[in-house]
């Protein structure tokens, strides 16, 4: 009776489809069990239609999804919903969401990256540079499979005072890493679409330029058609044999492929990824190389940006439901 209680206790909560899933759900659906029904489709191997029909939902009931980066919503995803109206990312970027279709249909879009995120990004992009410079998880692996008494033969590590730091994109997440990295004696100069009035640091409208006068480039720019693999060989090649590269932003603003190759050949020093191009899925060839530092796109995860935003998701929800249930 209990079961048959709780059936029909999820037919009355409002839908909500979600896809990924976002790193914060399992928290959020704790908390929230009791307030809408949750259609988890990533849990299914089913195309969302079946996946919909064997949960007994109608389409036309899904009024909101939440979905992480890692997965698209197509055109064709919308085109079959035809009540949605609220697609909330736990991520700044939408490049992952078809804002075409979006505008068409008058859905709206919400990233809610929390407020911590830039602080919290900015934290990860130290972390892995200094990973990368002083060769701490080789070292760590190293030890842990031979202990301190076999010869270490990793290279040397470098300080990261009067280094020159090259940020590609100073938005939010660019300037916290700025912040961050000033504090540790480096050089910041930085390329984004315009120069920023205000800021002082040098600006380069070229990025093979910027990248022949830094050390370091850090990647922290939204992904599109015009930043679309922006680190490409050129650029390699252009910041030299002891450049570090270090991506939080999207995987796909370098060309992975020649990342490697660089990376096996020596062009570059070393990189630190918390972003693939192909996310899940990264480049085996990187696995064996103790100058890559590899990070799951995890720079974000901080107990207090989950439970941040798992407020925020609830504020959307509330007032897409409220205003649905006014004009009705």
């Amino acid at each position: 009776m209990a079961e048959k209680h709780n059936h029909n206790d999820n037919k009355e909560l409002q839908p909500l489809l979600v896809l990924g899933p976002p790193f914060m759900f399992p928290v959020f659906e704790a908390q929230n069990l009791h307030n809408y029904r949750f259609l988890n489709a990533f849990s299914s191997q089913l195309p969302l239609h079946q996946f919909l029909t064997e949960q007994n939902i109608e389409p036309s009931s899904i009024q909101a999804i939440l979905c992480s980066p890692r997965q698209k919503v197509s055109a064709d995803v919308i085109r079959l919903l035809p009540s949605l109206s609220l697609i909330m990312t736990t991520s700044n970027g939408t490049s992952h969401i078809d804002l075409a279709e979006c505008s068409h249909r008058g859905i709206q879009v919400a990233p809610i990256p929390g407020d911590q995120l830039a602080v919290d990004i900015a934290d990860m992009v130290v972390g892995l540079l200094i990973d990368v410079m002083w060769k701490i998880s080789a070292s760590d692996r190293h030890i842990r499979k031979w202990g301190s008494s076999k010869p270490c033969n990793l290279s040397s590590g470098s300080k990261l005072e009067g280094k020159r730091v090259g940020i590609i994109g100073l938005g939010r997440i660019g300037r916290e890493v700025a912040k961050r990295l000033e504090a540790f004696g480096c050089k910041v100069m930085y390329n984004g679409r315009n120069e920023k009035p205000f800021v002082t640091y040098p600006f380069y409208s070229n990025v093979v330029e910027l990248a022949s006068n830094s050390d370091i480039l850090v990647l922290s720019c939204s992904l599109n058609e015009q930043t679309r693999h922006i680190v490409n060989r050129e650029v390699m090649l252009a910041l030299g044999k002891e450049g570090i590269i270090v991506n939080i932003g999207r995987g796909a603003l370098i060309d992975e492929k020649e990342l490697v190759r660089c990376l096996m050949e020596g062009e570059i020093r070393g990189a630190g990824l918390d972003v693939f191009e192909n996310e899940p899925n990264v480049p085996k060839e990187l696995f064996p190389l103790d100058n890559v530092v590899l990070s799951p796109h995890a720079a974000s995860l901080t107990s207090h940006r989950i439970y941040d935003v798992c407020e925020r998701v609830v504020e959307h929800l509330q007032a897409l439901f409220s205003s649905k249930l006014n004009s009705s």
